[in-house]
């Protein structure tokens, strides 16, 4: 893959996508279309926005007439859609923004994506990662994990949107044999994540010693997937992953929120009596977890950075950055 739509790709997974594709040696050009929403820095990627493979276009995938351009402009071998709102608790208190932009905005870009590629005589080389989460299997009880075959069962306006955006994708391979692919990924954390998620919330907190708030009783359960790995995912994917198929990627990572916070505010010397419980979100999943099984099968991807080794590095990162973050808050 020579040309590559990346939307999204000024976010915290896909600056570090858009990062690793161009480092790795691919040769391969990216376009960045971005609406640079509250969550979209241009600063993530300023490492490489001199680069002559990458380019920026700010613009909204909801807007047709802009990413029709887009594809007129441009011949893209593929697209990989990051672009969505992601924020749980914003779409709790905003519903209507979460299924205008995943569903609506998803649509359009398979549908523009469609006919850009059906006009020029060639779609079964071409691939569109649409970007998901494991987020819309729902929860788990103690036991068992979320394979590729789970129905889905979302919890939260945020996942029922990406579950909108994922059958979408889906109906285009059934229908018109265009070649999506999904991936559907466990939480990430990593680098120039916004600090409004948990593990970049926690460690700005503690730094600045103000109240770390944990949900409910802090046992809630996922399963971390450092963003570099998460990256190299899903290049696999787009090299070898086979039109119509559902990927999950997932890190081999359980751990409850509540052992997080305490290994962050150890590895930063701070007090536990920072800690602050607080009434749980509605509607908050219990326990997510993946079996990431079939693309290691299929495609021979499996995580390499365990997580006591990925969360020291994060925490690492957010102490040489202050620069990035402060400005944030």
């Amino acid at each position: 893959m020579k040309n590559i739509l990346v939307t999204g790709g000024s976010g915290f997974i896909g600056s570090n996508f858009v990062i690793h594709m161009i480092k790795n040696g691919s040769g391969c050009k990216i376009v960045n279309y971005d609406l640079l929403t509250y969550a979209g820095n241009p600063d993530n990627l300023n490492g490489v926005k001199d680069d002559p493979g990458y380019s920026f276009v700010k613009g909204d995938i909801c807007d047709q007439s802009a990413v029709k351009k887009l594809f007129d402009g441009n011949n893209f071998d593929a697209v990989v859609h990051f672009a969505a709102e992601s924020h749980v608790d914003k779409s709790i208190t905003g519903p209507a923004r979460f299924v205008t932009t995943n569903v609506l905005g998803t649509q359009v870009l398979l549908q523009a994506a469609k006919e850009s590629w059906a006009n020029a005589g060639d779609t079964g080389s071409k691939r569109f990662i649409h970007v998901s989460t494991d987020e819309v299997y729902g929860t788990l009880g103690e036991t068992g994990y979320f394979t590729e075959s789970t129905p889905l069962a979302p919890n939260s306006p945020y996942s029922a949107s990406k579950a909108g955006s994922d059958l979408l994708a889906r109906a285009y391979f059934e229908t018109f044999g265009f070649p999506s692919v999904i991936t559907r990924c466990s939480n990430n954390y990593g680098p120039y994540q916004f600090p409004e998620k948990l593990i970049p919330l926690m460690i700005t907190n503690a730094l600045h010693d103000k109240p770390l708030p944990v949900y409910g009783d802090g046992l809630n359960v996922r399963d971390w997937l450092y963003v570099q790995d998460h990256c190299k995912a899903i290049e696999t994917v787009l090299n070898n992953g086979a039109a119509g198929e559902v990927y999950n990627i997932g890190g081999n990572n359980e751990k409850c929120n509540i052992d997080i916070v305490r290994l962050i505010l150890a590895e930063l010397g701070k007090p536990e009596s920072l800690i602050k419980f607080v009434p749980d979100r509605l509607g908050h999943d219990r326990r997510y977890a993946i079996d990431a099984s079939k693309i290691k099968r299929e495609l021979g991807w499996e995580p390499s950075v365990n997580f006591e080794t990925g969360i020291r590095d994060t925490i690492k990162w957010y102490l040489a950055n202050g620069g990035w973050w402060k400005k944030l808050l």
